[in-house]
């Protein structure tokens, strides 16, 4: 028997009569099935179109399947500090990704952080207060970023969590420098990012409160083009051209566009311009503009072509370039996002682009290499070989196969050195301003141990010295210039390049003006 007769009259009716249920008590169910779902795990929400876990654990939760071993140390280490007054450093880097490079990527940076952590509380002659490392994923792109950013500022002000320095922050966009403005200027809680190297995320001389209790341990754009300039000072202006991506919003771009035209001032040719997509690891249809370049670019005298763009932009770049029916050698001169080719699952196969006729050789501004401070290292100043060995010994206790290890891990591409230099700067500045063991630093003294970090006080950082001017920025910062090897398809080490044309004094003085 039919509870409710055909035809479209009455399926009218019921439509109308759901409705009506639907505006009495539809709230129920669009808060249940559309809301924003609290029941990850505590500290962590559901957020945004994707449903995607974002906030903040001291490991109780695996934010992806990538982390899991690593996510399991870091919760081992943070039980085994109870009843010991830590204070806790937050990394905040987004967390989960659907590509296995940028998986890649942090989980490396993950294990950076915690291998920080695990020396200053194991290998630092008891040093206090012990250190608790907590995991904020801000989600993809960084869009949760407030969410977790106002979980910080409560971190902050409870006294038995002690939040006192927020690291991380790996890329430079919009979003994140929205997160440092509001975690530094709105809420005083001092920052320390790892590999962002936009000129514009940073305290200068013309605006030196803009991120008060920001430190910076990676060279910015500025100072990775001085540092080629100096390495490459026999290319020929009239031998370059440029490549860029106009997208906005994107603060790596713009200033990587900004120095790379400096570095080409004089080429005879205007640059060769494309638009990547809003998410810039959409593939979006720029091979076919890329394919459309190269006759333009075989026609020109360019030898060297500066590439200001994103790693996936950069890989259908090269690729087409390699296609090329001119028989002419080129160097590809990137940023230091170019590392993560290294990773990239599509470029697997196209390693050959660098051997195609002529060959290409793509090189760019590492923010760290293991052969820079190696053993084969002859620099007498800005490293220590020291720093980089006892990482590197860390690294091989922790990272076993084991369960109980970090997982998988090496230094060939720097994430995981650049992102223990950056938690190691934060925990430098909480131990120095505290008092005997006992006295737990306030935000405010934090932030202002950014200024002592420099001299003789500097920060023995794997990645090289990292000693802070007065607006804490590194100064004249080591950059390693690598190549990507088709033979061993990674890394090369070159050489080492400094912003200033050399290597600081014995003492790490900054000059003034300099």
């Amino acid at each position: 028997m039919k509870l409710w007769p055909d035809g479209p009259l009455y399926r009218a009716l019921l439509i109308a009569a759901a409705a009506v249920v639907l505006g009495v008590g539809g709230y129920l169910a669009y808060d249940q099935w559309f809301s924003d779902d609290p029941a990850c795990a505590t500290g962590v929400v559901e957020r945004g179109p994707r449903r995607e876990c974002v906030g903040v654990t001291d490991g109780s939760y695996v934010f992806s399947k990538p982390l899991e071993q690593v996510t399991d140390r870091i919760k081992a280490e943070n039980d085994s500090l109870a009843g010991k007054s830590p204070a806790t450093v937050a990394l905040m880097i987004p967390m989960i990704s659907d590509t296995a490079a940028e998986q890649r990527e942090y989980v490396e940076q993950v294990q950076g952080a915690y291998l920080a952590q695990y020396r200053a509380n194991h290998d630092a002659n008891n040093k206090q207060p012990p250190i608790r490392l907590v995991l904020a994923n801000p989600g993809r792109g960084y869009k949760e970023w407030r969410t977790v950013a106002d979980q910080l500022v409560r971190a902050a002000a409870d006294k038995k969590e002690n939040l006192r320095a927020v690291a991380g922050i790996n890329i430079s966009i919009t979003e994140t420098e929205q997160a440092v403005r509001y975690l530094t200027k709105d809420k005083g809680i001092p920052v320390v990012a790892g590999p962002m190297t936009a000129d514009d995320i940073k305290n200068t001389a013309a605006d030196p409160h803009g991120y008060p209790g920001l430190a910076r341990i990676a060279p910015s754009n500025t100072d990775q083009a001085d540092a080629l300039a100096s390495y490459g000072s026999d290319i020929k202006p009239v031998e370059t051209m440029v490549v860029e991506d106009i997208r906005e919003g994107d603060n790596y771009l713009t200033t990587l566009r900004q120095t790379f035209e400096k570095l080409a001032m004089g080429a005879p040719n205007a640059p060769e311009t494309f638009r990547s997509p809003p998410d810039f690891n959409d593939e979006g249809n720029l091979a076919n503009d890329f394919h459309q370049m190269v006759p333009d670019i075989c026609a020109s005298a360019a030898k060297t072509i500066y590439f200001a763009g994103r790693p996936v932009q950069l890989r259908q770049f090269l690729v087409e370039l390699g296609n090329r029916t001119c028989n002419k050698p080129y160097t590809v001169i990137s940023g230091s996002h170019a590392s993560t080719l290294t990773v990239d699952e599509k470029f697997a196969g196209q390693w050959g682009a660098f051997t195609k006729g002529a060959g290409i050789t793509l090189r760019y501004t590492a923010l760290a290499h293991p052969d820079a401070w190696g053993e084969k290292s002859t620099e007498a100043t800005g490293g220590s070989k020291a720093a980089l060995k006892e990482l590197s010994d860390l690294l091989q206790k922790l990272s076993t196969k084991e369960a109980d290890s970090i997982g998988p891990a090496n230094l060939l591409d720097g994430r995981v050195i650049i992102m223990y230099d950056a938690v190691s700067t934060a925990i430098a500045g909480i131990r120095n301003d505290t008092v005997g063991g006992v006295k737990m630093p306030s935000l405010p003294e934090v932030a202002d141990s950014w200024l002592r970090l420099h001299g003789n006080n500097r920060v023995e950082g794997a990645s090289g010295w990292i000693c802070l001017d007065q607006y804490g920025n590194p100064y004249n910062k080591a950059i390693s210039i690598v190549h990507l090897d088709p033979a061993t398809k990674t890394a090369a080490f070159d050489g080492i390049a400094w912003p200033s044309g050399h290597a600081p004094d014995v003492n790490c003085s900054i000059v003034k003006g300099g």
